[in-house]
This record gives structure tokens, C-alpha cells and sequence, in this order.
């Protein structure tokens, strides 16, 4: 497979996530972004759309996982290790949803901190404004958030931080996808 088609690893595998999450929202008129985590959704044994919003972010770890150990990789390939990271702890929170406590909590923290290590990463090796913009806007979503500025569920700054974090995580996709297939040079005689 072209390298560059891993890069729909990236495109689709965000995506997965917000679709499944969007349809676990619209099958769970109890939830309230006032009043929940996304996580929430998650809870084995308190909510009837666990399985689908924890399919979902399993599938769409597998797939940033991908992303980050093929394109990614070879378009940055410190950001991938993190990337790798990140996706592995978004499996994570779905292995080990809400029923599993402090250890949820644990693996939830771990993700979000490693996707503003990942937009640091990415913005350092790509000199991407939009990886330290969403940096910037995730970090300051959380700091408001703990420090009592807005009232909300804590799914607002989940979802805040996730949303621009995944803008530089497709557009870095969208730019492998659509760049110039790079030509290898033929093995020279005695190579």
C-alpha cells in the first residue's frame, strides 16, 4: 500500500471517534454537557451505550495507531511516537472505563496529557502553528475548566481539547495524503 493512503488512518480514525460518541449522545438522553464526562457514556454497568462509545474509541485508537506507525512516521516521526501513545491510552479508557475507578481516571489523564505532548512534539518538528495553537487552546480549556472560570461537565473540555488537537492531527493526514509520491533511485550497479 502507497504510504501516503495510511495517511486515512488519520483522517478516518478521529472520526470514528466522534461518530460513535455523536450516536452514543443521541442514544442517551440523560447525558448533559453541564453535568457529564464523555466517559460517562462508557460506564459498563450504569450506561446502555457502553459498548458502542467504547467500540468506538477502541476502533479509533487501532486506526491513529496505524496512522502514527505508517505516514506519520515517515512525515514526523517523533510527533508518531507520542501519537502512539496517545492512541494507545485512548484504548485505554475504553478497556478500562469508568467501572474501573481511579484506574479510569489514571488512563484518561495519561491520554489527554499525552496529546498536548504530541501537539508540542508535532509543532516543534513540523513548526506547525496549528499543533501549539491547539496546545494552547486545550491547555487553556483545562486550566479554566479546574479553575472554576465556566461552569460545565467536564465532556466541555474533553471535548474542546480533543476537537483542535484532531484539527492538526487531520490536516497533517490530509497533507500526506495529497503529496507528491516521492521516487525511490534505481539500486546502482554494485549496490
Amino acid at each position: 500500500m502507497d504510504g501516503r493512503w495510511c495517511g486515512l488512518f488519520g483522517v478516518v480514525g478521529p472520526l470514528v471517534a466522534y461518530l460513535f460518541t455523536g450516536v452514543s449522545i443521541m442514544l442517551s438522553p440523560w447525558f448533559s454537557w453541564w453535568r457529564n464526562a464523555l466517559s460517562d457514556l462508557g460506564h459498563a454497568s450504569k450506561s446502555s451505550v457502553a459498548p458502542i462509545f467504547n467500540f468506538g474509541l477502541m476502533l479509533a485508537g487501532l486506526l491513529v495507531l496505524l496512522y502514527a506507525v505508517t505516514a506519520l512516521r515517515r512525515h514526523a516521526r517523533y510527533t508518531s511516537y507520542f501519537s502512539l501513545a496517545s492512541a494507545f491510552m485512548l484504548q485505554l479508557v475504553a478497556t478500562f472505563n469508568e467501572v474501573y475507578g481511579s484506574l479510569h481516571f489514571a488512563v484518561s489523564v495519561l491520554f489527554f496529557v499525552s496529546l498536548a505532548l504530541a501537539s508540542i512534539v508535532y509543532a516543534v518538528e513540523r513548526r506547525s502553528i496549528l499543533a501549539m495553537v491547539a496546545f494552547l487552546i486545550g491547555l487553556s480549556t483545562w486550566v479554566l475548566y479546574w479553575a472554576g472560570v465556566y461552569r460545565a461537565g467536564v465532556a466541555v473540555p474533553e471535548a474542546v481539547s480533543t476537537i483542535v488537537v484532531v484539527s492538526w492531527i487531520i490536516l497533517s493526514a490530509l497533507r500526506i495524503i495529497f503529496s507528491k509520491p516521492s521516487i525511490s533511485k534505481p539500486l546502482e550497479k554494485g549496490s
